[in-house]
């Protein structure tokens, strides 16, 4: 089975195909046509199993070419720490601008200031932690109304981090 059998953007296939990736993972086996068709998905893995390409081939799939208002994503993935959101950005990043989608990181520890200026010139899609995320949005430099596509990366490591409340105010 390939990417493109998975419903995977044409464009995003042959960007996969120059990086020397033939086939999907199991993960993405199992996980890519209903993610693409807009379903929830519950998926565990192992690192480097796969799952960060998983679910960025998903929400690129669903928006590619799309734009986004300014200070209003229409995707976010939420990670618990500032790594793992500059990680998933490293893998997202390449793939999306072939799609003419671009990505911005917000966390703690960056540049406060390029990451508003950034969410004030549209960024379909937000990589986040809880933290930034809750203070920006209070901060008036983000709105979620517009969000389609809501990644928990690692939710078992943000609930032992005591995130939970943040996610679940970020999620209503």
């Amino acid at each position: 089975m390939s990417f493109k059998d998975l419903g995977v953007n044409a464009v995003l296939t042959k960007v996969l195909h120059t990086s020397g990736i033939e086939k999907p993972f199991p993960i993405q086996k199992a996980t890519l046509p209903d993610a693409i068709a807009g379903k929830d998905i519950l998926g565990r893995g192992q690192t480097g199993s796969g799952k960060t390409l998983a679910f960025g081939l998903a929400l690129m799939t669903r928006l590619a070419g799309r734009t986004a208002a300014s200070m209003r994503p229409l995707a976010l993935v939420l990670s618990p720490t500032r790594e793992l959101a500059m990680q998933i950005s490293d893998v997202i990043a390449p793939l999306s601008r072939s799609v003419n989608l671009n990505s911005q990181v917000v966390a703690g520890g960056l540049s406060y200031s390029k990451q508003i200026q950034a969410l004030k010139r549209g960024v379909p899609i937000v990589v986040a932690t809880p933290g930034r995320l809750i203070d920006l949005i209070q901060k008036k430099h983000i709105k979620l109304d517009d969000i389609e596509i809501t990644v928990l990366d690692e939710a078992d490591q943000m609930a032992d981090m005591g995130f939970l409340p943040d996610v679940k105010r970020i999620l209503d």
